[in-house]
């Protein structure tokens, strides 16, 4: 394979899932790891890529307000997904007043929550039922939904929120990115967040890899404010910012 080609197909295999390491695409190209390094290294100094311990993360790419629907993201990062979930629902304690903000990583977190002592609090419609359906004490703020997240948003949402003080929040993004903090592409919902990590002694958010260095349109909370659990982080320099938690290292 031509350096040409090889730096074609690691930007793509980069761009695609946001985040890869030099064993991946070692093995995707069938090349050597030294190899692999000198080439990030060549992109690197070329701005194409961002060269990290153990592989590269894509350039932070500024996302708009396009959001895709929830079908579609739950397929996305599974495997992922389901460790994040599996070890935040250990954090939650019998005395626990907990907020679960809507989204997918938020949704399966609940499929192992076996806390019956603590209370829940989620704008989610999809993580009501299951809270429901588990038997689990669960209260569904009230407000406008938004059909793309099946999320209750808007000011009456907003009111409701600014009466509660949890102890916990769990929390999604769609971007998590240096300078702009916790981002996602939707106003209201961005209100919603904002309000639930400004009344949460502790937020946690969830979030896979490919959700570093993406800025979406509105930033709902700066690093500082939010521990992250993700199944690897990209970039070690967003240690410097927050306390972030590893599950699949």
């Amino acid at each position: 394979m031509l350096t040409q080609e090889r730096y074609q197909s690691i930007l793509s295999m980069v761009n695609e899932k946001s985040a890869v390491t030099v064993a991946e695409l070692a093995e995707m190209l069938g090349i050597s790891e030294s190899t692999v390094r000198r080439d990030l290294t060549a992109l690197d100094e070329l701005g194409k890529l961002k060269k990290v311990f153990g592989g590269a993360t894509s350039i932070t790419k500024s996302e708009g307000i396009y959001e895709d629907t929830v079908s579609m993201r739950e397929k996305l990062m599974s495997e992922e997904k389901t460790e994040i979930a599996r070890y935040s629902a250990q954090l939650i304690n019998n005395t626990d007043f907990v907020f679960i903000d809507s989204g997918t990583t938020t949704s399966r977190l609940i499929d192992f929550i076996d806390n019956n002592q603590a209370t829940y609090v989620t704008n989610g419609i999809v993580h009501a039922r299951k809270l429901v359906q588990k038997g689990l004490n669960a209260y569904l703020v009230g407000g406008k939904v938004k059909s793309a997240t099946e999320a209750t948003v808007g000011a009456e949402a907003i009111a409701n929120l600014k009466n509660f003080n949890f102890s916990k929040a769990f929390m999604g993004t769609n971007g998590i990115d240096f300078k702009s903090g916790f981002t996602t592409p939707d106003v209201e919902e961005a209100m919603i967040k904002e309000a639930a990590v400004n009344h949460a002694y502790m937020a946690f958010v969830l979030a896979d890899r490919t959700k570093f260095r993406r800025v979406f349109s509105v930033t709902f909370s700066p690093l500082r404010k939010c521990c992250i659990i993700t199944d690897a982080m990209p970039d070690s320099r967003f240690a410097k910012e927050t306390v972030i938690k590893e599950v699949m290292k």
